[in-house]
């Protein structure tokens, strides 16, 4: 086995920084598939936290090789100053450490103004502000700018022309088409050193047997195909964008690591059944310490999701589930786990398919008793308290996957590891 995909299994913040570090240990490569800096992982190791927005969790891990695929929107601008800020924490020493696509789009400054712009209107999504919709916009119109782009003056200049037509009309004032060309010119010439041919990179090291981790960006519900449309994300974030976005075939994967909170968190506008109410959620709220790592805006929070958590399963085709944060619920008398959902007369268990049905519904609910019990020192799902391996087992029979990895902590050894990644024997 040398392929596996991670990815969000609810609506993000999941904490697919601490599993993809943790998993990263035992991978070659990791590659970020897709999404932008709407995506941020805090990584905690040995006393030094690092909050990466577009670079791969594998960076804490020197001689991995971190990629950004092909479906990436990249602001060219953070990425130079997160390289600066890694390697000042003695990681990216080299530049063969970090490869980017040539065909990964560009997030240019017009497009962030043009999000704020919409973003004040009654419409309002909920985005993060960083660009990442417009960046889709345009290269989905065929008028993006690519990374390969912002070494070629020419074109580069001929895009931004273009481009800026968009803000017609708008009273946003934006920086002339010449000196946003030399800015974002001089941008790439800085990351022209890591640029290649990353669909080939991956392919030719899956060929020699190198075990690559393909890393996805936000959350399965958060899809813009198959999530709360319109309350998504601009581009696909289920374990098939990990093929588009690392340029390889699906028969190249071998397995798919679903990632979920012992609850349920979202950021953002849209329906959420199972959200708790006001003082109930800022208690698990200040338990999680439930806020953005990419904006610090305070996350909903709510109990676990089973009915949207098994259609993740399904669409994934996971094989396995990481649970994360399951220490969050220790003190709490009473937990709950959505089974069902009840629209007007009718009861199902698989998230409906139109926004109107999906904001009327109701969650059918089964208790589970809580623990009291501080389990950020077990290291053994048998050494869990009886109450919370009844409410693991739960979910993993309610899923019908093996659950691989439990997180007691925010910590990298604050893990009990059921099954290693890759097939590899503990």
């Amino acid at each position: 086995m040398s392929a596996l995909v991670v990815i969000g299994a609810q609506w993000g913040d999941e904490g697919k920084g601490k599993v993809v570090d943790l998993y990263s240990e035992y991978a070659d490569i990791v590659v970020r598939c897709s999404g932008g800096a709407n995506a941020g992982h805090t990584l905690v190791h040995e006393g030094t936290t690092l909050i990466t927005h577009l670079i791969p969790s594998g960076v804490m891990h020197p001689g991995t090789v971190c990629v950004l695929g092909d479906a990436m929107v990249i602001d060219p601008w953070m990425l130079v100053d997160e390289i600066k800020n890694c390697q000042t924490h003695g990681l990216l020493a080299s530049n063969d450490d970090l490869l980017i696509s040539r065909r990964a789009h560009v997030v240019m400054p017009y497009h962030k103004t043009l999000e704020a712009f919409r973003e004040k209107k009654a419409s309002a999504i909920g985005t993060t502000l960083r660009g990442i919709g417009p960046a889709y916009e345009a290269k989905v119109a065929r008028r993006g700018v690519r990374m390969g782009d912002l070494i070629n003056k020419d074109r580069l200049r001929d895009l931004i022309t273009q481009n800026m037509e968009e803000f017609t009309g708008t009273d946003h004032a934006l920086d002339s088409v010449e000196s946003m060309t030399q800015e974002a010119y001089a941008i790439g010439k800085q990351l022209e050193a890591y640029y290649t041919d990353t669909g080939l990179f991956i392919y030719e090291s899956l060929q020699s047997n190198r075990r690559v981790l393909f890393e996805g960006a936000q959350g399965t519900m958060l899809d813009v195909d198959h999530g709360t449309y319109p309350y998504v994300t601009s581009s696909s974030t289920i374990s098939g964008g990990a093929c588009i976005g690392g340029g390889v075939g699906p028969t190249a994967i071998d397995a798919v690591i679903g990632i979920a909170k012992a609850y349920t968190t979202r950021v953002g506008h849209g329906p959420f059944p199972t959200r708790l109410d006001i003082a109930e959620e800022e208690n698990m709220r200040a338990l999680g310490n439930e806020f953005g790592a990419t904006t610090g805006r305070p996350r909903e929070c709510g109990w676990l999701d089973m009915v949207a958590l098994r259609y993740a399963v399904r669409i994934n085709g996971m094989t396995g589930l990481a649970l994360t944060k399951l220490d969050v619920l220790g003190g709490l008398d009473d937990l709950k786990i959505c089974t069902a959902y009840d629209i007007g007369d009718r009861r199902i268990q698989s998230p409906p398919d139109t926004l109107d049905d999906f904001s009327m519904a109701q969650p059918c609910y089964e208790s589970f008793d809580g623990w009291t019990e501080d389990i950020q020192n077990v290291r053994s799902r048998a050494d869990l308290p009886k109450n919370a391996q009844a409410y693991v087992k739960a979910i993993e029979t309610m899923l019908d996957i093996p659950l691989t990895l439990l997180s007691v902590g925010p910590q990298r050894q604050e893990s009990i590891e059921i099954f290693r990644p890759f097939g590899l024997q503990g």
